[in-house]
């Protein structure tokens, strides 16, 4: 009985323990005594959280806003309208200059069989203040059959629940500076001054000291500036060129005093001498106005003027260096809640290029007055040392502070001139003979031609069944060339000889052997100067003999830009390897630390044996050295060492295109060697033209001066008929006062 009763006190009071110990519910939820546990969730007929969840933020990290909204709950949609729910998006993205975003789900669970809830985070890479990370937690509703967002202001950021914003203040550096291979100044931020004439003020006592300041503050010739107001009416303004506010200050005192003269200041980013290299430089511009989200959501404030074209666009980050920022959040009534993040500024970065100012300037002015292009290289190096599309433009212009700029800045955009096009690189062109380089070339090295090899070159070729073609002796009604080696026939750019090459090849089995060659030398490819926009140009397979002589020639489909000739030139000055053009010395920090500095970088070497280049070497230099030269007229006299091809290509129905490409042999410490490719659009022959412009190059570079005129020059850079490039046709408008410049 006792143990009976023993028995039953241990049960009660093991069933007394049970009942005040708490239970635990499903999900492992405690419940307490007296407490029912919570229904347990039937999800049989509940479609699964996460994909909807997934959904929503794949769509918030591409952006698009349209299927994030589609998304929302019914309650969200009828209180916030999509236009309201982008906007609060995209506000957020600019303000705090929003890169892109990342997000990671942490859960996603069924609360009930209508509710769901969802944990995430979300990192924010922005472009001015770096990385921003939150925890977030995101309530979903079930609405027929699908998950739907209970959206609010903090799914975005928790810190924009009650109407707050976010608000960034920047602070901008100083653009950095451009500069050539010697420290001169190409480009940087200054005080300017636009210069301009009204004819009926001129004092008439005092009208040649007006015109020769102007020439010398410009850079113009007394003669281009007088044209400019020649038959101007009296009380129009002339729009002349700018000058820095420096060189205007220096000579104050007299510009003060000269009656008809207008200027007037403003500060801008100043490109030296009316743009030395702007197709290399570039030039910077408002930013478009299809492009301003893009460039705010980099942190530019949206009022900046940004690099267009050139270094100035390849090198934006390090010209416009770090911003310092400071993110915020603010109220609705603009008062700052609380910082999220701060940066500060990283000073922009000069750029030193590989241009030699000088010769730049001399370079420009050597081919002034065509359409065409003039590259100068390192043999050794690959430095580019001059590149000049003709005709060039002022950068200036682009300034709408400028005053001239309303009057001169639709010559940028001439549709005949194209002064935008950078010829140098952009630009293809038919080689015409500089090509029998890369034939004469390919012939050899297929072994089908010797340099012993002979062939009488008159003015016809018959070769081809019911085809004559011509020599170039015949069209100027010179006598025939006669029996000619091979290295003769490059020194006397015999057609018929290249015609009877290309037409062996194809005959023989070999019609692929000059496009290769030609490919080998760089041809139908972008050279890889990277920092300037470049035309690969173009190199077909003849697919007939007819095809293939005229292709011996550097004539029919085929193209090059004067870069990519520049860079095979310069290969056979060296011995056979090609470099890939640079225009950037190096990338420096305020304080002159380098971030990045010029090394050659070998791009590949000429498919040619030592001799076959050597034979092509000797050739060039006949070409200017021999008597029978195509060159030698135009050389005779000059104490420099060149190699060089003439060219002529055909341009049917305008003038052809005139073509001199060389190198010098001078190994001096003091000036490397260089390769130089000019071409003279629709102006003549190469060697009338573009030899005499060639030949200009090589005597600044190496002399320092000209030493001999052009033949239609009277002097040096002034022609023997001067007209403007451009024709201006200002109208009446009302003359601007002058404004008072600093004396320095």
């Amino acid at each position: 009985m006792k143990s009976r009763l023993m028995l039953a006190l241990l049960i009660l009071t093991l069933l007394m323990a049970a009942c005040a110990r708490p239970t635990t519910g499903p999900g492992g939820t405690p419940t307490t005594p007296g407490e029912l546990p919570p229904p347990q969730i039937s999800t049989t007929s509940v479609p699964p959280v996460l994909p909807a969840v997934q959904a929503y933020l794949d769509a918030w990290a591409a952006e698009d806003y349209a299927s994030m909204y589609a998304s929302v709950s019914s309650l969200t949609s009828d209180a916030l309208a999509f236009e309201t729910f982008e906007a609060r998006h995209k506000d957020t993205a600019l303000s705090m200059t929003l890169i892109d975003l990342e997000t990671e789900i942490a859960s996603a669970i069924v609360l009930s069989p209508t509710t769901a809830q969802a944990a995430y985070r979300v990192t924010y890479h922005t472009a001015l203040v770096g990385d921003l990370s939150r925890d977030l937690m995101m309530n979903l509703t079930l609405e027929s059959g699908a998950w739907r967002v209970a959206w609010e202001e903090g799914l975005i950021l928790p810190e924009l629940r009650g109407g707050n914003r976010l608000a960034m203040d920047v602070r901008v550096p100083v653009r950095g500076n451009i500069y050539d291979r010697n420290g001169e100044p190409l480009v940087i931020e200054t005080g300017a001054v636009a210069l301009g004439i009204v004819p009926g003020q001129i004092d008439p006592e005092r009208e040649g000291r007006l015109v020769s300041e102007l020439a010398d503050l410009c850079g113009y010739t007394r003669q281009y500036i007088e044209s400019l107001y020649e038959y101007a009416a009296p009380d129009w303004y002339i729009p002349v060129c700018e000058a820095s506010s420096t060189d205007v200050g220096d000579r104050y005192n007299i510009l003060s005093g000269l009656s008809g003269l207008v200027m007037n200041e403003y500060t801008t980013r100043y490109y030296e001498d009316l743009g030395v290299g702007p197709h290399v430089t570039g030039y910077v511009q408002l930013i478009p106005v299809e492009q301003l989200e893009e460039y705010q959501r980099q942190g530019y404030l949206g009022d900046e003027r940004v690099g267009m074209t050139g270094l100035e666009y390849w090198a934006e980050d390090q010209l416009a260096g770090q911003r310092a920022a400071t993110l915020y959040v603010v109220d609705a009534a603009g008062a700052r809640v609380s910082r999220l993040a701060q940066v500060e500024a990283v000073a922009s970065q000069n750029i030193y290029t590989t241009l030699d100012k000088d010769l730049q300037i001399q370079a420009q002015k050597a081919i002034s007055g065509f359409k065409g292009a003039i590259v100068v290289m390192e043999v050794d190096t690959g430095r580019i040392l001059a590149l000049v599309s003709s005709p060039t433009f002022d950068p200036n212009l682009f300034d709408p502070q400028n005053y001239n700029s309303g009057w001169l800045l639709g010559n940028v955009f001439n549709a005949e001139y194209v002064p935008l096009l950078n010829r140098a690189a952009q630009s293809p062109y038919p080689l015409g003979s500089v090509f029998k380089i890369v034939t004469m070339a390919a012939a050899m090295e297929t072994g089908l031609f010797t340099p012993e090899d002979s062939y009488y070159c008159g003015h016809e070729y018959t070769e081809l069944a019911g085809t004559t073609l011509y020599d170039w002796t015949y069209e100027k009604d010179y006598p025939p060339s006669g029996d000619l080696t091979l290295p003769e026939g490059l020194m006397r750019s015999c057609n018929p000889w290249f015609y009877h090459i290309g037409y062996v090849l194809y005959d023989m089995g070999r019609p692929n052997a000059i496009s290769d060659m030609a490919i080998g030398f760089g041809l139908n490819a972008p050279t890889g100067i990277g920092t300037l926009e470049e035309n690969p140009g173009n190199i077909d397979y003849p697919a007939s003999q007819a095809e293939a002589v005229q292709l011996a020639i550097g004539q029919g489909t085929m193209l090059v830009t004067p870069l990519q000739v520049v860079d095979f030139i310069a290969a056979i000055g060296n011995g056979g390897t090609l470099y890939r053009p640079q225009v950037v010395e190096k990338i420096t920090t305020p304080d002159g630390v380098p971030t990045y500095e010029f090394a050659p970088a070998v791009s590949g070497e000429l498919p040619v044996s030592d001799e076959t280049l050597s034979v092509i070497q000797q050739a060039m230099r006949s070409v200017v050295a021999n008597r029978r030269g195509t060159a030698y007229q135009v050389f005779s006299g000059l104490n420099i060492e060149i190699f060089g091809k003439t060219g002529t290509a055909q341009n049917p129905g305008a003038k052809p295109h005139a073509w001199f490409a060389g190198y010098s042999d001078i190994d001096r410490e003091d000036r490397p060697d260089i390769a130089v490719v000019v071409i003279a659009e629709n102006a003549g022959e190469g060697s009338e033209i573009a030899a005499p412009i060639f030949r200009r190059i090589m005597e600044v570079y190496f002399n320092g001066q000209p030493s001999k005129l052009y033949p239609w020059e009277t002097t040096y850079n002034v022609t023997r008929t001067p007209e403007p490039l451009y024709t201006n046709t200002p109208e009446p408008t009302e003359t601007p006062e002058p404004t008072q410049t600093p004396q320095p």
